[in-house]
């Protein structure tokens, strides 16, 4: 297993189709946020420009400003549940900037969005276990290779980060599977 100090392999390709995934996984979620702020664009601006970068875009300061600016409308969120689906959409352009590094932590930038918007939905369900688990189960099989293949170069997701972290390291395990 690598170090933390090391660097791993991360080709565009793969990049691009983490981007997408997390781009894929947050819309899911975006409803939840959407209806309290119908009007608030940050979100779904968010998951537009990761979805774009996906398709062949460009890593512009514009699709960082969009991670921004749905992390700020997270905290502008009309409930816990529309707070993490932004956050999810937040987590999905940042995505595009994963870091070639092993380190742990990259694993919450790959499965970030995935892992908020089962939160999303996990809340809005009034805590349903099986709509968790559905969402995530929903994550794993949409997963694309390149999520796999990057996540088995880097450590197992860390420790921490609360009810998401949680559902990060099962999503992670799962993946690793």
């Amino acid at each position: 297993m690598p170090t933390e100090s090391d660097e791993i392999e991360l080709s565009e390709h793969e990049l691009r189709e983490i981007a997408g995934y997390a781009a894929d996984c947050a819309r899911r979620a975006l409803p939840i946020f959407e209806q309290g702020r119908p009007a608030d664009t940050r979100p779904r601006d968010a998951i537009d420009a990761a979805h774009a970068f996906a398709g062949g875009g460009r890593r512009t300061a514009a699709l960082r400003q969009s991670a921004w600016a749905a992390y700020r409308a997270a905290g502008e969120a009309a409930s816990p549940a529309a707070a993490d689906a932004a956050r999810a959409a937040s987590h999905a352009a940042a995505a595009a900037y994963l870091h070639p590094k092993a380190s742990a932590h990259q694993v919450k930038h790959i499965l970030g969005a995935a892992a908020h918007a089962a939160r999303a939905e996990e809340l809005a369900s009034g805590e349903d276990q099986r709509v968790t688990a559905g969402a995530l189960e929903r994550a794993r099989q949409t997963a694309p290779p390149a999520v796999t293949t990057v996540l088995c170069r880097l450590p197992a997701a860390p420790p921490g980060g609360g009810r998401v972290g949680e559902l990060i390291r099962d999503l992670d395990a799962a993946l690793r599977a």
